[in-house]
């Protein structure tokens, strides 16, 4: 395969894979004691995108008076639709770019073998 063309189609699996993500937190915003995971991108060996998948483990709101021990009994998902929604929109732009890109491969390459027949 074309280097180029694996790169591109890599970053295309990877911003769905950060699709997927963000889609969970969303999902869970309202399950108590969820925390929420964030997608980090990665250079792989061979210049493709890789994911790895990162939980985040910051504390939600408590939802019960505090224990003589000091600790919550329960506490609300970490999840903030206010950070999720523009993660979504900058993902949904991430992979038109890389879709567009995509298509201009095509066409240098329907181009190039048009020229060489």
């Amino acid at each position: 395969m074309v280097p180029s063309l694996n790169a591109t189609l890599s970053a295309l699996q990877a911003f769905g894979q950060k699709m997927g993500i963000t889609a969970g937190n969303i999902a869970n915003v309202n399950t108590d004691g969820y925390k929420k995971s964030e997608a980090v991108f990665e250079e792989g060996r061979h210049g493709e995108v890789e994911v790895r998948e990162q939980r985040i483990n910051t504390p939600g709101i408590p939802l019960e008076p505090l224990r003589a021990g000091g600790s919550a009994a329960r506490e609300s998902s970490n999840v903030a639709l206010e950070e999720e929604i523009p993660e979504l929109i900058t993902t949904v732009y991430g992979f038109r770019a890389n879709l567009k890109t995509m298509q201009a491969q095509d066409e240098m390459l329907g181009h190039l073998l048009d020229t060489v027949a």
